[in-house]
């Protein structure tokens, strides 16, 4: 079955530049990634600095990256986090939203990503209100296609813990009010889900009135835990048999480009292949195609030091491996020097104002 799959660069920690992400739209859309949302959590434009307008450079390279996706044959799109519009969504918040819906439509947006995670939401009617506010945008957006996220996207308690109790029936309430034409992300069991089952995904169907839109946590190493380590593996745990139970797969990229091609290269074979998948064989092929085969081969061999021992453990080997990968002249070679010097550290999930 053809599933439609996409990047969200949805992380936090230093973004990608320009260049980057154009050639990263080019490097994915031959596997198949048919949309891009452009939504990475250090653009204080989309989050809690959302009612001022974009500066004009950052305006301006928005709308090469709609062309580039276009040039392609891939959907651009935006994630819009209101931070905390539910709260008063009166007058002057309208007005500002609308031009910055406005904005969004000049500069091409195709997929609008309307976006409450992060958000506190032990709040009275906050379902009914988030889903009248999301028509509201809906009416007056020329995206074609509008993508909710709830501001409890995940079974996870972590959310409950962080950003209060989920009122109950949150998701029921939620999904019914919500026009059907609407898509809703859901990141899973976990906010970094393990794996996807088809029982899972049709138990949240029921919940959301719709199949989920899967944001992907996976291969995204983001904050404190997760930077010190490169997540390079073969995607496991998302069999093709997922297919018929969600509307679109959507992946959360590392923070280093070029090593997330490999992961998301082997998501499309998972599909592609169905049973006939084998994780380590696509490893393989993703890396030689990314990296060449000495360099993909190198990096398969240290696979457990640079994925699972992590930086903060690698004591006296961060110097050899260091020299190992500084003789290549790749850029994957040259984002993994940088890993082992410590550039991509995330020390706090606060996003960049």
């Amino acid at each position: 079955m053809d599933v439609e799959l996409g990047l969200i660069e949805g992380y936090y920690g230093k973004p990608w530049d320009w260049a980057m992400r154009a050639e990263q739209v080019r490097a994915l859309a031959p596997h198949g990634y048919g949309f891009y949302l452009y939504a990475p959590k250090a653009d204080p434009f989309l989050r809690r600095r959302w009612q001022e307008d974009h500066p004009p450079e950052t305006a301006r390279a928005l709308g090469d990256l709609a062309a580039a996706c276009r040039a392609q044959g891939v959907r651009f799109g935006v994630g819009l986090s209101p931070f905390e519009l539910y709260r008063d969504f009166s007058g002057p918040a309208q007005a500002a939203l609308a031009r910055k819906l406005a904005f969004l439509d000049e500069i091409g947006v195709q997929d609008l990503g309307v976006l409450f995670d992060d958000m506190r939401g032990d709040l009275p009617d906050l379902a009914e209100t988030q889903v009248s506010i999301i028509h509201w945008i809906a009416e007056r957006t020329r995206a074609g296609r509008v993508i909710a996220c709830p501001t409890y996207y995940t079974d996870d308690p972590v959310l409950d813990r962080v950003f209060g109790q989920r009122p109950d029936g949150y998701l029921e309430a939620f999904g019914a009010g919500l026009d059907p034409a609407i898509e809703v992300f859901w990141t899973g069991e976990e906010v970094c889900s393990r794996e996807f089952s088809p029982g899972h995904l049709a138990r949240v169907a029921g919940q959301l009135s719709r199949k989920p839109f899967l944001w992907d946590n996976y291969p995204v190493n983001d904050g404190p835990r997760m930077s010190p380590h490169l997540h390079l593996r073969a995607f496991t745990g998302r069999p093709a048999a997922i297919g018929p139970h969600i509307a679109a797969h959507g992946v959360n990229p590392a923070l280093q480009p070029v090593l997330s091609r490999i992961p998301a290269i082997t998501l499309a074979d998972s599909y592609r292949l169905g049973e006939a998948y084998e994780y380590g064989r696509a490893f393989e092929r993703a890396a030689a195609e990314t990296l060449g085969p000495e360099l993909g081969a190198l990096v398969q061999r240290h696979l457990t030091l640079l994925q699972d021992t992590g930086l903060d453990r690698l004591g006296e080997a961060t110097a050899r491996l260091r020299a190992r990968y500084a003789a290549f002249d790749h850029p994957g070679a040259r984002e993994i020097t940088a890993f082992l010097d410590g550039a991509w550290t995330v020390t706090s999930m606060e996003e960049e104002a």
